[in-house]
């Protein structure tokens, strides 16, 4: 059997984001588990924002094949997204509005969604942790035609969340990550 491949995309550009510390925690444990693991940023596979007219003059962009083709290439998919006025941030939603666009040969479009296991997460710093953002983004997941796992890991008043190697600090915090990341080997395994 080839090795399970996971691939982590972190929602977020900042420097220092909560949540990209978050994606390379989560990288780190997936790795321990014994998955072969992908972080990208979306710094990589810049997108315009979506506009059917655009798509329709231009067609899909080739960030957006590209990324959909890296998705493809792993078994299962965990996206961590930071919160924005209770959502996720534009950059989260645009993503899997050209991804879902993307339409090999001998597939229905947005099959990529379909056919993985996807795990998500945020990192907030007040008390709810980003569950606002993990709603919307299984809602929007799913709409999508996505498995998304039940475990999802919304880590609260997230500056206080890492000690000096930018590990969780907090024992729930780590049981929760591990959680997570289990039902996503799992459910990913049962995938492949």
């Amino acid at each position: 059997m080839s090795a399970l491949k996971i691939l982590v995309i972190p929602g977020s550009l900042r420097t220092g984001s909560l949540n990209a510390k978050l994606a390379a925690v989560a990288a780190l444990e997936l790795v321990q588990q014994g998955a072969d693991v992908t972080r990208i940023s979306l710094a990589d596979f810049p997108l315009p924002i979506y506009d059917g007219d655009l798509q329709a003059k231009s067609g899909v962009p080739q960030n957006a094949v590209n990324l959909k083709r890296m998705i493809g290439a792993h078994h299962g998919v965990l996206v961590v997204t930071p919160e924005y006025n209770s959502s996720v941030p534009a950059l989260v939603k645009n993503t899997i509005d050209w991804v879902s666009r993307v339409q090999d040969p001998h597939e229905a479009r947005g099959q990529v969604f379909r056919d993985r296991v996807f795990a998500i997460s945020a990192a907030s710093g007040n008390r709810l942790g980003g569950t606002r953002a993990l709603a919307a983004l299984r809602l929007i997941l799913s709409a999508c035609h996505a498995t998304v796992i039940p475990n999802q890991l919304a880590l609260s008043f997230a500056e206080q969340a890492y000690d000096d190697m930018n590990r969780l600090r907090h024992p729930a915090d780590i049981e929760a990550m591990r959680a997570l990341v289990r039902q996503l080997i799992d459910h990913s395994q049962r995938m492949m």
